[in-house]
């Protein structure tokens, strides 16, 4: 079995994804972050993979290559997505299961609605399917060479705290830092995910030979005033830290879906 690690299984094992690519500063610095706290391992994938989602692959066979980016760090690139990245960590990499899973830190925030399309917190739900503890984390940055500094702070915080106190069944942490100076970080505020969306809208073009295509465009719009959510947290120098399930069941509408007549 050529892909399993020989771990120190006195210390905690962490595995380490993302969706920008496993040579992204991001990751990296996830990688910093973490790695006094456990024996780390990465599985990440080959190129960027935002937005992707939960999407797995079956269609192409998938390739697993170690590679030595990180040292004496184990890590691997994947020619899939974030959830397949977690899937074959799981199946083929490690000797056991991992004590945490971090995602990230994305280029770019995975808040609100956002997190249905992330790649990063994918890799984290993934993660939490499998029983994992996991937590994604994302700077709302989207610049090549954002300051990782503060980001890298909470997450070193937030991961020692999951290993620590664990974190509840199927319950996993969306966390999102704000693009701001350390010294105007007001601190970490646990709140719900806020009632926004993307208002879409595709622009037409034509491409040399005179055939159409659209390019997906749009803006990001906040219909939620509380200020108990995380688009509130964000605007008011705080990190966001939503908890997750993946139960996407809506408990508070079957009493009513139950009073229909079903009689065929």
């Amino acid at each position: 079995m050529p892909y399993l690690c020989g771990m120190n299984d006195k210390r905690p094992l962490i595995l380490v994804s993302n969706d920008d690519g496993i040579t992204a500063p991001g990751i990296r610095n996830l990688v910093e972050a973490v790695k006094h706290l456990g024996e780390v391992v990465i599985v990440a994938p080959d190129s960027p993979q935002s937005a992707m989602g939960h999407a797995v692959t079956i269609s192409k066979p998938l390739r697993l290559d170690k590679t030595d980016i990180y040292g004496d760090i184990l890590a691997y690139q994947c020619s899939g997505t974030p959830a397949d990245c977690v899937k074959l960590a799981v199946d083929k990499v490690l000797h056991r299961k991992p004590d945490l899973m971090v995602s990230g830190i994305n280029h770019g925030s995975n808040s609100s609605i956002n997190i249905l399309y992330s790649g990063t917190m994918s890799a984290a739900m993934e993660a939490a399917i499998e029983g994992i503890p996991a937590v994604g984390f994302s700077l709302c940055d989207f610049a090549y060479d954002a300051d990782f500094s503060l980001a890298k702070k909470i997450a070193t915080r937030v991961a020692a705290n999951i290993l620590n106190n664990g974190l509840p069944q199927a319950t996993l942490l969306n966390v999102n830092i704000p693009k701001i100076a350390e010294s105007d970080f007001k601190g970490v505020r646990v709140c719900r995910q806020a009632n926004a969306k993307w208002k879409e809208e595709f622009d037409e073009r034509l491409d040399p030979n005179g055939r159409k295509y659209f390019w997906l465009t749009g803006k990001f719009v906040n219909n939620d005033k509380g200020d108990d959510t995380d688009e509130w947290a964000l605007a008011n120098h705080y990190a966001s830290l939503v908890p997750v399930q993946f139960d996407l069941t809506a408990h508070h509408a079957m009493a009513n879906l139950n009073s229909w007549e079903y009689t065929i």
